[in-house]
């Protein structure tokens, strides 16, 4: 039987940005390291996007070796603490588990912040140094792995982040009752001990230009995310009290407003908030807001089985009594100069679209309106138009046009991340932020 960690209660936790889940104790964590059959074909490996070797940490931890499971895993990724939080391990690794045919798969992801925690501060032996230079723009999972893998193979890498802090979407996008700031900084510090240099408030094309990096750096990763937040394009949506998930998210958790006016950033703290959107940032806004003192409803225009979030967090937004309002779609922000109400209309399911996902068909005459004081959007977002285009290389559909070894079309110059693929997961980011790594190696001793 699958043993799962101890959690905050509902009621407890809604007061604060405390860490829902207290993980695994030593006790726990071999007792379900211990259901792990050890596959000669380990599926679960193959169903990780950076490879851990997860029958290897996993068997460290049921023999007591906590430490050595550390460091298998630091073998792949020095992101571990992170990804046992907030990768989407059910549809990954534990996804491709054996024991899930017929029950419930290895708690991988737990397994695996455990053993992050066991041994964070990291002992670093510093390889011997390249004489090259690599500039990394961004300074989120993805540039964070590549500088990490590049330091290890001894070149000189200096990250440029624009904002104050680097993280990246670890930083301003994640709230802290998934992620604490204390785990990232712990990471980061621990890629800074490789050697590596993060320069903060740098943003390219205006404190220093891509040419300028071009000439400088022996070759360029450029992984800047999806800053860019889509919005419902309807009647309203320029009301006061109308948030993108970017902006809301990114005052609560970068720039603390949840403590204003201790901090001097203000939020709207409603008292009700409609969520549109049904995927893990939506979860992410809903469960914020919840905390600000808001009474929460999310909206979302398939059934809950088509939503992309995770499904421990649509299980927490249960417990924390937000509501679900499903085949509902936006179709006018109600007011004059604030916010009052959204009025939406009620849809069903029709046949799969691109997507793979039944296709949402409005219901006609089912208007209704939902009374609210602030809407937060939370529909997807994309890369900086405007950034992409002062690159200058080539693209498609908004995002870089990157080859199998993350190559732009600029041979210099390599990509990852959400600027590459539109908004994705952080585990993928990072997967492919090593294969860019890699490909960089390669290019510079040829």
């Amino acid at each position: 039987m699958r043993t799962n960690p101890k959690e905050r209660n509902a009621e407890e936790r809604i007061k604060n940005f405390n860490e829902v889940c207290f993980g695994y104790d030593e006790k726990e964590a071999v007792e379900e390291s211990s259901r792990c059959i050890q596959c000669k074909n380990p599926l679960c490996v193959k169903g990780c996007p950076v490879n851990i070797n997860i029958p290897g940490f996993i068997k460290a931890i049921k023999e007591g070796r906590f430490g050595d499971s550390a460091r298998i895993m630091e073998n792949n990724t020095n992101l571990a603490a992170v990804c046992g939080r907030v990768c989407p391990q059910e549809s990954q690794c534990e996804g491709k588990c054996i024991l899930g045919i017929k029950g419930e798969p290895v708690n991988i992801g737990k397994l695996e912040r455990f053993a992050s925690e066991y041994e964070r501060n990291i002992i670093i032996e510093k390889p011997k140094q390249k004489n090259k230079k690599i500039a990394i723009i961004g300074s989120g999972p993805a540039g964070l792995t590549c500088a990490a893998d590049l330091a290890k193979l001894g070149y000189k890498v200096t990250i440029f982040e624009a904002l104050h802090k680097p993280g990246g979407v670890l930083m301003y996008g994640i709230p802290e009752f998934r992620l604490p700031r204390h785990i990232i900084d712990e990471e980061i510090s621990n890629i800074k001990k490789l050697g590596v240099e993060i320069k903060t408030n740098v943003i390219i094309g205006k404190t220093i230009s891509f040419e300028e990096l071009k000439e400088t750096f022996d070759a360029i990763f450029i992984s800047v995310g999806a800053g860019l937040p889509y919005f419902l394009n309807v009647e309203g949506e320029n009301l006061q009290g109308v948030y993108s998930s970017n902006e809301f998210l990114t005052r609560v958790n970068l720039m603390n407003a949840k403590e204003f006016p201790k901090y001097k950033t203000p939020i709207k703290r409603a008292k009700n908030c409609v969520v549109v959107g049904g995927g893990n940032v939506a979860m992410d806004s809903a469960r914020a807001a919840r905390r600000l003192g808001s009474e929460v409803t999310i909206v979302y225009r398939r059934s809950e089985k088509e939503m992309p979030a995770r499904i421990e967090e649509i299980k927490h937004a249960k417990e924390e009594g937000i509501k679900f309002e499903l085949l509902t779609n936006p179709v006018k922000i109600v007011g004059e100069k604030k916010v009052n109400g959204i009025e939406c209309a009620m849809m069903e399911l029709g046949e799969p679209d691109s997507s793979g996902r039944r296709k949402p068909i409005t219901i006609p005459n089912s208007n209704f309106i939902i009374d609210c004081d602030q809407v937060i959007v939370a529909i997807g977002q994309g890369p900086n138009p405007l950034l992409v285009k002062k690159l200058n290389l080539k693209t498609e559909e908004g995002v870089l046009i990157v080859d199998e070894n993350q190559q732009t079309s600029d041979p210099k110059v390599f990509a990852a991340g959400d600027i590459t693929s539109g908004a994705s997961t952080v585990i993928k980011a990072m997967g492919d932020a090593k294969k860019a790594a890699a490909a960089i190696d390669k290019f510079l001793n040829n």
